[in-house]
Formats: structure tokens, sequence, C-alpha cells
């Protein structure tokens, strides 16, 4: 497995994957609009301007896309950044894609310059990243668009 930039022309194969995560796994906690939104406000364009802000990696086996996940800055501070976007094909989750993809962007030049970054988490997120050492943000269970706000401090 191999964790690499995306590149522009293979974004409808992260579509996939994202739409695929969020239907399988995020079904039983969320309605289908709100599954219906997130998979639109992560397609198409949507998906194409956030990759140029952030740095959108993905996870590949034998050159298949089976997950991604970005970072970028936080609300455009220089000592700050967020994770976003980080998916797993619901038939590799478990095999430690997801772990691969966070530990690479928590050494992109994004994550290198920050002393914080935050993730907003789906409720299916939450117990991967506190794994990851990321806690609740400002130790309190904090609930804003559809997520919840984690985050990990680094002594840099």
């Amino acid at each position: 497995m191999e964790v690499v930039i995306a590149k522009e022309e293979k974004l409808k194969d992260v579509e996939k994957v994202i739409e695929r995560s969020i239907l399988t796994t995020m079904s039983v906690y969320y309605p289908q609009c709100s599954l219906k939104y997130v998979i639109e406000s992560l397609s198409g364009e949507n998906l194409k301007k956030r990759a140029s802000w952030t740095h959108l990696y993905v996870a590949k086996i034998d050159g298949k896309i089976v997950g991604c996940g970005g970072i970028g800055p936080y609300w455009g501070s220089e000592t700050e950044s967020s994770l976003f976007n980080i998916f797993v094909d619901p038939d590799y989750q478990g095999q430690g894609i997801g772990k691969a993809i966070v530990k690479t962007l928590e050494q992109d030049e994004f994550a290198l310059r920050a002393k914080r970054i935050e993730i907003p988490a789906s409720i299916t997120g939450i117990p991967f990243y506190r794994k990851l050492g990321y806690e609740f943000k400002n130790q309190e269970l904090i609930y804003d668009d559809g997520n919840f706000k984690l985050e990990k401090f680094f002594d840099r």
C-alpha cells in the first residue's frame, strides 16, 4: 500500500471511495438526506475546489484508490491545520489504511508547521481518531456543522 498526493484526473475515483464509505459506514447514524448532502459537498467541482487549497492524498493498493484524506490550513492560520475528507473504502477498513493516511498527513508541510491540528469528525470516526491521539476540542463534546470537533497538539 502507498499513500501519495492525489492527481486531479483521479478525483472521480476519490469521489467513489467517499460515496461508498459514507453510504456504508454512516447510514446507521445519519439520515439519508444528510448523507446525500455530504456526498454532494465532496464531489465534482466541490472536491476539485477543496483539493486546490488542501493537500489531498490517496491510499492505493495495486494501483486502486482505496482511501483518501486531506490537510490544509485552519481558517488561514500558519500555526494550526485541519484534516479533511478521511475515508477508506469499506472493503479495506480495519487494515491500517486510515492510520497510514493520518500518519502521512501528519508529515505534510501543513502539519509540520502546526502546533495544533483539528479534525471535524463524524460520530463513526471518533473512536478511530481518539486512538491516534486526537481528543475532543477544549475537552468538550462540541458538535457543529454535523461534525464533532477533535484536536491534537504538537511540540514544534
